[in-house]
C-alpha cells in the first residue's frame, strides 16, 4: 500500500505565493486516506541564508531532515506531496539508499538546475535537481555519484535558464520536449534506456498545460494535459517499479479555491499510487 507523507514546506519557493502552497498541500492531505497519510509540521519561519547563497537555507535543512525521520524505516513506496519542489530532495535519498540502480524523472516546466552561483531568485525550488545530482551547497544535497546524470531524466521542461541548458548539454542529461511526452511510451523507453532498475518520480504541476490547472504559480503554456501525462506515468509503472514519488506545487489562489484543482490533482495521484 501506498504511504503519504504531506510537507506543506514554501521556504524554497520564488513565488509572491509561496505561502498559498500551504494552503494547496493541506487541501490535497484532506482528500488522502487518513490511516495512510502523514502530515508533516513544518515550521513557519523563514529561516537565514547561512551564507550559502539559498534562501531560507537553514529552515529548508530543517524541513529536509524532517523528511528523512518520517521515512526512515519505511520499505513501502510513499508518494510526498508539497509545498514546494525542495520536498522531494530526502526522498530521493530514501529511494537511493533502497535501490542503488534508481533513475529518477523530473517531470517540470523547470529543470531545476541552477546552484547558489547561477540562481536568478536564490530559490532552492530552482536548484533541487543540482543537489540531487551532487553538485548542492552542502546540508542539502545528496553525495556526488548517489545519482549519476546518465540515470536523469527530465520531462515536459520548456522554461530554461542559460546555466541550466549549458549543464544538460556538459552533463549530457536525457531530455524529453512535451510534443514527445505525449506519446505515452516515450517516457517509459527513456527511462529504460539509462539502464535503471526501479525509478523515482517526481512532478511538479507546472508540467501541465495551465489550462489543466488555476493553482500554479509559475504557469508555462503548451504543457501536457493531465490523460497524457498519466499515461506516460503508467506507462512507466508498467515497466519499471516505483520506489518512490513526489509531487509539489500546487498553489491556489486562496485557501477558498484550493479544493477547485483536486480533480485534476487527485487524478495524477492515482497514476503515481
Amino acid at each position: 500500500m501506498t504511504r503519504y507523507l504531506v510537507v506543506p514546506q514554501w521556504q524554497g519557493s520564488p513565488s509572491s505565493r509561496a505561502m498559498q502552497l500551504i494552503d494547496g498541500a493541506q487541501a490535497i492531505a484532506g482528500d488522502l486516506p487518513r490511516s495512510a497519510t502523514t502530515v508533516l509540521d513544518v515550521p513557519m519561519e523563514a529561516g537565514e541564508s547561512l551564507g550559502t547563497g539559498i534562501h531560507r537555507f537553514s529552515s529548508l535543512q530543517r524541513v529536509s531532515a524532517q523528511i528523512a525521520d518520517a521515512l526512515a524505516g519505511h520499505t513501502e513506496p510513499v508518494l510526498t506531496i508539497g509545498g514546494d519542489c525542495g520536498i522531494a530532495l530526502a526522498p530521493i535519498a530514501h529511494a537511493a539508499r533502497r535501490s542503488p540502480g534508481l533513475a529518477v524523472v523530473w517531470l517540470d516546466a523547470h529543470p531545476d538546475l541552477n546552484s547558489p552561483q547561477s540562481s536568478p531568485s536564490g530559490a532552492f525550488a530552482g536548484m533541487v535537481l543540482s543537489a540531487v545530482l551532487g553538485r548542492g551547497e552542502p546540508g542539502l544535497s545528496l553525495e556526488a555519484g548517489t545519482i549519476g546524470a546518465d540515470r536523469i531524466v527530465i520531462a515536459g521542461a520548456r522554461s530554461y535558464d542559460d546555466a541550466e541548458l549549458d549543464l544538460v548539454t556538459e552533463l549530457g542529461i536525457a531530455t524529453l520536449a512535451v510534443d514527445v511526452l505525449r506519446d505515452a511510451e516515450a517516457l517509459a523507453e527513456s527511462v529504460a534506456l539509462t539502464g535503471a532498475d526501479a525509478v523515482y518520480v517526481h512532478i511538479d504541476v507546472d508540467v501541465l498545460d495551465p489550462s489543466e490547472l488555476a493553482g500554479n504559480a509559475h504557469p508555462e503554456p503548451f504543457g501536457v494535459s493531465v490523460s497524457e501525462l498519466t499515461a506516460a506515468v503508467s506507462g512507466l509503472r508498467a515497466r519499471l517499479p516505483l520506489v518512490g514519488a513526489s509531487l509539489a506545487g500546487y498553489s491556489p489562489a486562496s485557501a477558498a479555491s484550493a479544493t477547485d484543482d483536486l480533480g485534476a490533482i487527485l487524478r495524477v495521484i492515482g497514476a503515481l499510487a
